[in-house]
């Protein structure tokens, strides 16, 4: 039986970001992850569930183009959008900017710190369990010149956000690809 298509590397890295945040900053549950879609204050307290700290993040995968003829190694980009309700936003958002860009930002050191970490892992999708498949090459943080607040203009629910990309390179580990 074929794994799952659900087994991406970005289920792996946001599991990461989870547990590390969570240790680092001292908050008492994770910070949800969420796929790309809320646009509104609406959206995201109808649909996201809260965290005690009052953060959450909300990423978009992007496939990049290949530049190298070999084909296994791909190279991707993720952008998370970590918003931070208004009583908690300006001291949890640079805490969480700041533990990201020290976490993910050290090329092929954090690429061998993920590795080893996932080694151990699982992750249960729709009931069924899931192993690291992928062995990552490098990390690099962006940040655009960009934030993004989301506001309700008829009550007084503001959340701050903040746009962080993640270029990341990996392989699948059954596909036996050389390191670069």
């Amino acid at each position: 039986m074929s794994e799952p298509i659900t087994n991406t590397p970005i289920l792996w890295i946001n599991k990461y970001l989870q547990e590390k945040l969570q240790e680092g900053l001292g908050f008492s549950e994770p910070i949800p992850f969420f796929p790309t879609g809320p646009s509104t204050i609406d959206n995201l307290t109808e649909y996201f569930p809260q965290n005690p700290e009052g953060v959450m993040c909300v990423y978009d995968r992007m496939f990049r183009m290949r530049r190298k003829p070999f084909p296994h190694i791909k190279t991707e980009q993720v952008l998370y959008y970590f918003y931070a309700t208004e009583t908690n936003s300006p001291l949890n958002m640079i805490k969480v900017q700041e533990s990201v860009l020290r976490l993910m930002d050290r090329e092929d050191e954090t690429a061998e710190e993920i590795n080893e970490w996932a080694a151990n892992q699982e992750y249960v999708v729709e009931g069924q369990t899931l192993s690291n498949k992928f062995y990552f090459h490098r990390f690099k943080v962006y940040q655009l010149e960009e934030a993004r607040d989301i506001i309700d203009f008829g009550t007084a629910r503001t959340y701050a956000g903040n746009k962080i990309i993640i270029d990341y390179e990996y392989h699948d580990i059954f596909t036996n690809a050389p390191n670069s």
